[in-house]
């Protein structure tokens, strides 16, 4: 992956661009990817020291491509504040949530909720960054909205279904934050996964005890895939995109993450879907194509030449 010049905080909304469709593709298909592996490397450690791994292993990959690449040090402290209120919730808080409602639901249910940035982000984007939404676009979070419930209801409102929530809220707020901080894109990602990972390996020593982990050919190729392809690398182009395109539609790819994970629990753990989960997934899909494609602009009619020519 060619990883991009670019600053955090740096785009404006006069400025903004339509996400790239390749990779959107790429990091959709590897965020879906990691709710499989997650839901597969839980059996070979425990929920929370798996999430610090993951946030550990992802900020010390990146840390050290920016060493060598030289690029400079965040500075100030409300950058740093920023930073680590950022990693607090993007990390620590998501995180955690994120592994816990894979543990109390199914792999494709969990994907579905815990991806409903799309749906939370258009009302603070507005109200933010004052990126108006249109009609046709409201619409098209209703119809996500609605295919949301569609395939998350089967699974029931337990504890699975709230903390999947709470991981959706709490990357929508780090992606917020993300607009806020002006320094590397680079430097600003590694730090904030080493600090929010290093609360969440707090965390687990206090809850959980000494890491009980089952260092295994299969957990070693999970959690490198999970630490170095879904979460440096895919963040690494998400935060890129936020900066240079409008919030609703980088999220709205967002919309295929639950798609590639109910797709991929589906062939390889043999999950089933019920009548209601397929048909809220179409739905789903529908909401994503029309957020996605640009609108049809008006054509100007040309004005006839008074000479007649």
């Amino acid at each position: 992956m060619r990883i991009p010049q670019a600053v955090i905080g740096a785009g404006q909304v006069g400025d903004l661009r339509r996400p790239k469709p390749v990779r959107m593709l790429w990091i959709t298909f590897a965020w879906g990817s990691c709710f499989l592996a997650i839901s597969i490397g839980l059996a070979d450690a425990p929920l929370l020291w798996f999430a610090a791994l993951r946030a550990l292993i992802a900020g010390g990959a990146l840390l050290a491509v920016a060493g060598f690449r030289r690029e400079p040090t965040p500075r100030g402290a409300r950058t740093w504040t920023l930073i680590a209120v950022m990693g607090i919730v993007n990390v620590t808080l998501a995180f955690s949530a994120m592994f816990g409602g894979l543990a109390g639901l199914s792999t494709g249910a969990a994907s579905v909720l815990a991806n409903a940035q799309p749906l939370l982000i258009v009302l603070p984007a507005w109200w933010i960054y004052k990126e108006r939404v249109s009609a046709r676009t409201l619409a098209a979070m209703g119809t996500g909205f609605a295919g949301l419930l569609a395939v998350a209801l089967p699974s029931g409102t337990g504890t699975g279904a709230w903390l999947s929530i709470t991981a959706a809220l709490a990357v929508t707020a780090g992606t917020l934050i993300s607009r806020q901080i002006k320094a590397d894109v680079l430097q600003v990602i590694a730090w904030h996964f080493l600090i929010g990972g290093a609360i969440l390996a707090v965390i687990a020593g206090l809850t959980e005890g000494a890491p009980a982990i089952n260092w295994g050919v299969r957990f070693i190729g999970i959690l490198l895939y999970v630490s170095l392809v879904g979460t440096a690398a895919a963040f690494l182009g998400w935060f890129t995109e936020v900066q240079q395109c409008r919030l609703d539609a980088v999220t709205a790819w967002t919309f295929l993450v639950p798609v590639f994970g109910i797709l991929l629990s589906m062939v390889v753990l043999g999950e089933r879907q019920s009548s209601w989960s397929l048909a809220g997934m179409g739905l789903v899909l529908v909401s994503m194509v029309v957020l996605v494609l640009p609108r049809r602009q008006p054509t100007l009619q040309r004005p006839e030449n008074s000479h007649g020519q």
